[in-house]
């Protein structure tokens, strides 16, 4: 397969190394369960990719660099994503909880917000509260409050 981007059938565009991260973070604890698996099947054809397409992005990265979005709004989306994969077998690993905390470093958060961000993430995701409500949660507390 040659494509650099997905696009969502709402329009959203979203990097192939977003997707990429989410297998690797289904990766982590070193074992793939059947809820991270499906949960990557079920976000692959949100982005129009077959089932064997997904199965050969599994299988094929092993390892990518992580370039972060550059927009709040994509930032925040991609890092629910990753806390929804983490979040899919109900158990968080410490290596999980380090993963989620480099990209969030990466993606350029700070380390008063991190923390805050993740644990909103974790808890809004169990609550199940929608990715838009918890970005304008996240704006309304932390946004400029470093």
């Amino acid at each position: 397969m040659n494509f650099s981007d997905f696009t969502t059938p709402q329009g959203k565009r979203v990097n192939k190394e977003a997707f990429i991260h989410l297998v690797q973070i289904s990766r982590t604890d070193k074992k793939m369960s059947k809820e991270e698996l499906d949960l990557l099947h079920k976000e692959g054809r949100k982005f129009g990719l077959t089932d064997p397409e997904i199965d050969e992005l599994m299988h094929t990265h092993r390892s990518h660099h992580y370039t972060p979005p550059y927009s709040l709004d994509d930032k925040f989306a991609h890092l629910y994503q990753v806390a929804q994969m983490i979040l899919a077998d109900e158990v968080i690993m410490e290596s999980e909880r380090k993963m989620i905390r480099k990209f969030a470093i990466e993606a350029g958060f700070s380390d008063k917000t991190i923390e805050k961000l993740v644990e909103l993430l974790f808890t809004g995701i169990k609550n199940d509260e929608s990715e838009e409500d918890l970005l304008k949660e996240f704006r309304k507390k932390h946004l400029f409050k470093d």
